[in-house]
């Protein structure tokens, strides 16, 4: 009897649309502690062969990167060092014309650790996210805030 092997874990990202990709990066990798990821290799091998016009592209931190989408990536976790593009966790934003409309329907919960959620909520709003709600309810607390463009995320 031949036994079938086990399927593969599927690989995904969490894409956020947003009207600034590059604010969002620079809070969401603060806010996580994640790393930027820098595509400037790749951008600039691109714009070399033709294949990415100038107006694809602006400069970020001081290197060149996609005009309308950059991720960031867990520090720990594998990444392609020619492309710059994580191999695991990540959050890629996307720049898309639309404001945020409504309540999301998928959000982040941040686990800061017993104890240290108020520090993480102060922390969190010094980078410019806000408190939206204090929820206490039979379940457990939490904080909702809002980041920079105003999706809604947890501190619990």
């Amino acid at each position: 009897m031949t036994e079938t092997p086990a399927p593969a874990p599927v690989h995904w990202k969490l894409v956020i649309d947003t009207a600034d990709p590059h604010a969002q990066a620079d809070f969401w990798g603060a806010a996580l502690h994640y790393t930027v990821e820098d595509n400037s290799a790749l951008v600039e091998r691109l714009l070399e062969l033709g294949a990415l016009p100038g107006a694809a592209t602006v400069e970020f931190h001081g290197r060149p990167a996609f005009r309308d989408l950059i991720a960031v990536r867990h520090p720990d976790d594998p990444y392609d060092a020619d492309s710059g593009t994580g191999l695991g966790r990540r959050l890629l934003f996307q720049r898309v014309p639309e404001p945020k409309a409504g309540k999301n329907r998928l959000h982040l919960d941040l686990h800061p650790g017993e104890g240290r959620r108020a520090g993480e909520v102060e922390r969190l709003t010094a980078l410019g996210a806000s408190v939206l709600r204090e929820v206490r309810e039979p379940s457990g607390a939490w904080v909702v805030m809002a980041d920079p463009e105003g999706n809604e995320f947890c501190v619990h």
